[in-house]
């Protein structure tokens, strides 16, 4: 508000005031009682004096107060100058608020644009994720028709292998089969050879005899009649006596007790250790496993079953690093030299010795193996290493042409706990080798000494893959009828 303005409002109700005042006190002297003049005159002066101090309070009053509205003026004027720089500031950020607001607006464009965008990729990746999920089914059911047929193939696949193992086998039988007939051919041209000398020596011989007999023949016609005569008539005799001797000896069956005695006299005791490789060289022995000797005409043999040695056929096979072993019967001892497995039971074995070892050994008998197998139907069968020994009765099976079956219902025990089983001995009537049990029921006839696996003894068999030879052996083993197993 203006000052001036001010003053005179002020004026105007300062007068307006007094008179106001002046009416009430004539109206009091006029009610009142009457008083001396002296008073009226005294109230008069006081009460100018008493307006005149009010006006003065007043004008201090105004004085202060307009001090105050200019002081409160120059605050006001400078916090309006301090709004209007606010104001001004407020307006700049308002300016940015709104470019800010705009970038946004347009940020929010650009996302909305892109929210489209990314639904139309979601549509597309839903309709993509369907198709795999229709692809998904279908190849589920193509896996499981290939797993059908991934089963079927490795049935066929493992059908395959074991014609392959059986092809396999009988062409490493064949292979033995044609080294076998190489050797015999080999023989056989030899004796053809030698026999082709032998023949030209006799003929030359036969050349001078010829021309001898010629220039004597006038001689001794009468007396070569009669010596030709008298040969062929001692002949004849010699013939028909050894005939005679040797079909009594075939025949004559002996006594099991000679026969068990014959063994116990006559038999060896062959020890195996064997070492296979390790950490610490594991070291496998089989000690004092009794057997006899027996000779195919030719050759000598120790024969006995497989589980009488530390070697044992299995699938896979145990890894050999070194055999060896020796043949003890008192107070001889000489080494063994090799062993080999049965071309057709490989579950027996036999160790060759050479002339000079059987001969070391002192043995009195070397048993022949039996040429008649079956012209007995009894036999003698001796527990090598348990003791006991009695007879037996030997069945033959057709579907087992290389072993005959034993009858458990005719058995008779003549010495110790009589329970047949495998590795023992079995020896016609006549004294002669029959055979080895390869189990507690089938005894394998021995016939030849055909080999179908040799080991060395004595040497490093790193190299030999004795492992290998004992599981393709086990293979064939077990491709025996079961009841031979």
């Amino acid at each position: 508000m203006n000052r001036t303005i001010l003053i005179v409002i002020c004026d105007f109700l300062l007068v307006s005031l007094l008179a106001f005042s002046t009416v009430d006190i004539n109206e009091v002297s006029d009610n009142a009682t009457t008083r001396p003049t002296t008073e009226v005159s005294t109230n008069q002066a006081d009460v100018g004096k008493d307006l005149t101090s009010v006006m003065r309070l007043a004008l201090d009053e105004e004085r202060k107060n307009r001090d105050l509205l200019l002081s409160e003026l120059e605050k006001t004027r400078s916090t309006v100058g301090e709004q209007q720089t606010l104001l001004t500031e407020r307006e700049k950020q308002v300016q940015t608020a709104r470019q800010q607001v705009q970038a946004t607006q347009q940020e929010l464009d650009a996302r909305e644009q892109r929210a489209r965008q990314l639904l139309q990729q979601q549509t597309e990746l839903q309709q993509q994720f369907a198709s795999a999920q229709t692809n998904i089914q279908a190849l589920g059911q193509q896996l499981q028709r290939s797993s059908t047929e991934a089963v079927m193939s490795q049935e066929k696949l493992l059908a395959m292998q074991a014609e392959l193992r059986k092809q396999a086998e009988d062409a490493a039988a064949l292979q033995r089969q044609l080294a076998n007939l190489a050797q015999s051919n080999q023989a056989v041209l030899s004796e053809k050879q030698r026999l082709a000398t032998q023949l030209q020596v006799a003929e030359v011989e036969k050349r001078h005899a010829t021309e001898q007999a010629a220039r004597m023949q006038e001689q001794v016609q009468v007396e070569r009649e009669e010596k030709a005569k008298l040969a062929e008539g001692v002949k004849a005799l010699a013939s028909k006596s050894g005939e005679l001797v040797e079909e009594i000896r075939e025949n004559r069956p002996l006594a099991p007790n000679h026969i068990f005695n014959n063994f116990l006299t006559n038999r060896v005791f062959a020890s195996i250790s064997g070492s296979r490789p390790g950490i610490l060289g594991e070291v496998k022995r089989k000690e004092d496993t009794a057997t006899v000797l027996a000779t195919d005409g030719t050759n000598t043999f120790a024969i006995c079953h497989v589980e009488d040695t530390p070697l044992v056929l299995w699938t896979p096979g145990t890894d050999w690093q070194r055999l060896t072993g020796t043949f003890g019967r008192d107070p001889s001892r000489v080494p063994i030299r090799n062993l080999s497995f049965q071309f057709r039971d490989p579950r027996i074995v036999w160790m060759k010795l050479n002339p000079a070892d059987a001969r070391a050994l002192g043995t009195n008998k070397v048993y022949h193996l039996s040429a008649d197998p079956f012209k007995f139907q009894d036999a003698v069968l001796v527990g090598a290493n348990e003791g006991y020994y009695g007879e037996c009765r030997f069945e033959i099976d057709l579907s087992t042409p290389d072993h005959v079956r034993l009858d458990r219902n005719v058995l008779k025990g003549l010495f110790g706990k009589f329970n047949p089983s495998r590795g023992d001995l079995v020896f016609s009537r006549t004294g002669e080798l029959l055979g080895v049990m390869a189990n507690s029921t089938y005894c394998m006839v021995v016939r030849n000494f055909d080999a179908g696996g040799t080991i060395p003894f004595d040497e490093d068999l790193k190299n030999r893959r004795v492992d290998l030879m004992l599981s393709t052996l086990h293979g064939q083993v077990r491709g025996l009828p079961l009841k031979l197993q």
